[in-house]
């Protein structure tokens, strides 16, 4: 792959290890695995070494093939921007989190992926056939046969059922059943699929994910994890598809939360897919190991996540604060948004960001340890501080900065739980913590001279009234007195669901 990309292809070097990264990732998710990963990358004393130990990872030549050819997804057609046509088509629409249609993002329609591979199947069969099964042209003909193997690689992207049972299945399993020989050209002689028969089966039984976002909005559990009363919280929508999903990872979609504090550590989180939308000036904690987080369209707001196995992408979203340790950050079309990461690969800046701050993750909970052992996530290596840039803007550094020290705050989690986890994993850098310990020095500078002022007990009085007006109005004038106000306990009684 190196050799094609960036020989053929003209790609640079880092560009073509992040699409073979992401792949990877996608696949092997197996936490030590990833912690033997972590460490023997960790080790590399340079550059040279490090590609050596990359060279080493492999991947399956076909389900990597699908993977590039799924990254035109986004690709607008410029035929029919040109002739006025909608894209994507009305046909291709369905119902967002607010009740309006959301074509225009794909990210979140169900409906438009399965539309993509409904009309690229062709080509996608096309990819996985044998040379000797294609024409002069590249193209297949009535008698071309499908590979066992070449179904197997389309498994990557497709599962399902049989009779609309519970159990979720492979296609190559699928493909397999008896009753099905007869429609998809299986023969058990060469163990081969007719490539006519295998596209038109697989086109007449393709449809929707029933567990997607869609089903996960009509069909899952609401959940109550703030308390739903009239006024600022009664637009929230928080539901989670755990009871209706069989064997595969829950999703949790969190929507329209305003002005509230939410904090949650439980099995419902535990490996869930959570997607955050539409929230404003909130605070959001989800404490649980998680499988990937996608935050869309959310402002002024504060989001604590426990560790993510695979990726958090943030898109359009102004003015918040995400804290988490990851595999893998992207974001896309943020202003004014500032990240504190532990990640064992770059922070990938897409288009159309502009005032982004990256500083070292910076906080702890007590089971936070455990929780980065269960996804495979080290304190080694830490790109915190070395986002790539992907996008039209590449050469355009000022879009980001690593926030100065000067400006540089520890953050506590204000919950108890159990666990071991005592401080931040990994420390902090060494700028960063030398500025902690000269302001930490200042204040007991200040102390010490309060103490020594021989103050009398109604000048005490009076200098204690001073500070605490002082202090309530920074935290009014800052914000920070709704965050302390949301952190009082519901009154017992409150209807609070579980999970």
């Amino acid at each position: 792959w190196r050799h094609i990309a960036c020989g053929k292809l003209q790609l640079d070097r880092g560009l073509a290890w992040l699409y073979f990264d992401l792949f990877h990732s996608l696949l092997y998710r197996d936490p030590p695995c990833r912690l033997e990963w972590a460490e023997a990358e960790a080790a590399c004393a340079d550059a040279e070494e490090l590609e050596r130990e990359r060279s080493k990872a492999g991947a399956h030549t076909l389900q990597f093939l699908l993977f590039l050819y799924l990254q035109q997804i986004y690709k607008v057609s410029l035929r029919r921007s040109l002739i006025g046509e909608e894209w994507p088509s009305p046909r291709t629409k369905s119902p967002s989190l607010t009740g309006k249609f959301a074509g225009e993002n794909k990210n979140w329609n169900d409906q438009d992926h399965c539309a993509f591979v409904q009309s690229h199947l062709l080509e996608m069969l096309e990819l996985l056939l044998e040379p000797e099964q294609l024409t002069a042209a590249s193209h297949p003909t009535r008698s071309s046969l499908v590979s066992y193997e070449a179904v197997c690689a389309l498994s990557f992207l497709i599962e399902g059922t049989v009779n609309k049972s519970s159990t979720v299945h492979p296609l190559h399993e699928l493909a397999l059943w008896q009753p099905c020989h007869r429609q998809n050209g299986y023969s058990k002689v060469s163990k081969t699929f007719s490539f006519t028969k295998l596209k038109s089966w697989l086109r007449a039984c393709l449809t929707t994910n029933p567990f997607g976002m869609t089903a996960c909005l009509k069909s899952g559990k609401k959940l109550a994890w703030a308390q739903q009363v009239e006024g600022t919280t009664r637009r929230a929508k928080i539901a989670c598809n755990t009871r209706v999903v069989p064997e595969v990872c829950p999703m949790v979609i969190m929507s329209q939360v305003y002005k509230q504090t939410l904090a949650k550590s439980s099995n419902t989180l535990m490996g869930a897919h959570v997607r955050i939308h539409r929230c404003d000036e909130s605070f959001i904690y989800l404490l649980s190991s998680l499988r990937s987080v996608t935050i869309e369209k959310c402002r002024n707001s504060t989001f604590v996540l426990g560790p993510v196995q695979a990726s958090v992408h943030v898109h359009s979203c102004d003015n918040v604060k995400v804290i988490v340790v990851c595999h893998r950050l992207s974001l896309s079309s943020t202003t004014g948004c500032t990240f504190y990461i532990l990640t064992p690969t770059q922070p990938l800046i897409l288009s159309g960001n502009q005032a982004v701050s990256f500083a070292p993750f910076h906080t702890h909970y007590p089971m936070l340890e455990d929780h980065m052992a269960q996804v495979g996530l080290a304190t080694l290596p830490n790109y915190w501080d070395s986002p790539m840039l992907v996008c039209k803007e590449s050469g355009d550094t000022s879009v980001f900065r690593l926030l100065p020290p000067s400006d540089f705050y520890t953050f506590v989690i204000p919950f108890e739980m159990e666990g071991d986890t005592m401080e931040t994993p990994g420390g902090l850098p060494h700028a960063y913590q030398k500025a902690l310990s000269q302001r930490e020095q200042k204040i007991q500078i200040w102390q010490k001279m309060v103490k020594e002022a021989s103050l009398t007990k109604d000048q005490r009085k009076q200098f204690q009234m001073l500070v605490e007006n002082k202090f309530y109005k920074w935290l009014v004038q800052t914000g920070n007195r709704q965050q302390l106000d949301s952190l009082v306990p519901p009154v017992v009684g409150s209807k609070q669901a579980a999970g």
